[in-house]
């Protein structure tokens, strides 16, 4: 078995069925098997994603165990040489499994390798590649200094932006939302730690591989990342979840090797978690102002798919009070980057997945190509026949 890809879901079953959909592509000429542990959903993830991918082995918990956990159980059923951790709320590209696991089987000294995530306005995510968070760098995070300095090598180490985003580079920390691991450093590493309920878990089996002298690596393989769809971001769980793991990572490996930052560690991460509440809360009043002075218009959507889906989803989006606007422009001849000017109106562009010729990473290379440009501002939207599923960027409709 060359590839054992473990998913952990919680909520989020037409992600999770997309995902799925994109992996099985991604894998044809490799020999893959899939495993996805369900987090006590109550969406009835397990059963839809059943109906439409038989083959894939399910580990359903009756609680929610956690991240890490949850990934250890699959690994350990697991047998592929190699071990993809990878979100839910992701969509992989066709080149990705394979190119990625070519480069880990010419570099021998790389224990894991991330790639290029990108959001779902085409535009890169920073979190495709990141620094150890030692006490310095987690300071200049902390601080702002990252965001206001983030090319520079010092201060902006915590994203490491200053690295070619279109060249492979070694990075410290791999993110969980796409972990590709060779299983003799997994196991070296003694899988992931379970101290971390979410968050945090990445960083520490990141830093655990260098400790035993491997190579961590970024791959300009594109995937989407939906960054987040199970976790509701602005609520107190999430902020204390993170900010608790930057936490639980500096006095696990830092703290006695740092012990003057360990007196200034903890206020500081727990006064940022503070401010990162306030600011999200006048972020949500300044959005329902906003909404009352200034009441939106129905969304135009741009649509790219067959004739047969057009009716389809035309339907679908009409009931949700949205305006669908058919494009005859084939997705594999240039998108909507040769879309006429109808398309710079529309909030979203929606592709239809299993159109004839349409890829995921076409799709990908469209979406980041076009933000590059600054010729569209639009999010991406998927439709699937098969599932009859609309994703757009703030709501699913069937």
């Amino acid at each position: 078995m060359q590839l054992s890809v473990i998913i952990v879901s919680y909520n989020v079953r037409h992600y999770l069925v997309q995902c799925l959909d994109s992996v099985f592509r991604a894998s044809r000429d490799i020999r893959v098997e899939v495993f996805v542990v369900d987090n006590a959903s109550t969406d009835g993830s397990v059963d839809y994603a059943r109906r439409f991918f038989p083959q894939v082995h399910y580990i359903e918990n009756t609680e929610n165990v956690g991240f890490a956990r949850a990934n250890n159980q699959a690994i350990r059923q697991s047998a592929g040489e190699y071990v993809l951790l990878l979100n839910p709320d992701t969509v992989v590209g066709e080149d990705v499994l394979r190119g990625a696991i070519d480069f880990m089987n010419a570099h021998p000294q790389a224990g894991a390798t991330g790639t290029q995530m990108i959001n779902r306005d085409g535009s890169f995510a920073f979190e495709s590649r990141r620094g150890i968070p030692y006490p310095a760098t987690a300071f200049y995070k902390i601080t702002g200094l990252c965001s206001l300095f983030p090319r520079n090598r010092v201060f902006g180490r915590y994203y490491m932006r200053y690295l070619d985003a279109a060249k492979p580079a070694r990075i410290e920390a791999v993110s969980g939302a796409f972990f590709l691991l060779r299983r003799t450093a997994l196991e070296q590493a003694g899988l992931l730690c379970e101290d971390y309920f979410m968050y945090g878990e990445d960083i520490d089996l990141s830093y655990t591989l260098l400790q035993l002298g491997w190579q961590n690596w970024y791959q300009p393989f594109r995937i989407l990342h939906y960054k987040g769809e199970s976790t509701q971001k602005t609520s107190f769980r999430y902020v204390h979840s993170f900010y608790d793991a930057m936490l639980i990572f500096f006095n696990k490996h830092l703290a006695r090797r740092y012990r003057l930052a360990a007196l200034l560690i903890k206020p500081a991460v727990v006064m940022r978690g503070v401010m990162e509440m306030v600011r999200q809360q006048i972020r949500r009043v300044k959005n329902i102002i906003l909404a009352v002075l200034h009441p939106q218009h129905p969304d135009r959507l741009l649509f790219v798919g067959t004739e047969q889906a057009w009716a389809l989803m035309a339907d679908i989006t009409r009931r949700g009070g949205m305006i669908p606007i058919r494009c005859t422009a084939s997705a594999a001849e240039g998108g909507h980057l040769q879309l006429p000017d109808v398309a710079r109106t529309c909030s979203c562009i929606v592709y239809q997945t299993d159109a004839p010729e349409v890829t995921y990473a076409r799709i990908l290379e469209l979406l980041n190509t076009g933000h590059r440009l600054q010729q569209h501002r639009s999010h991406l939207g998927t439709f699937s026949m098969q599932t009859q599923t609309l994703i757009l960027p703030n709501d699913i409709l069937q």
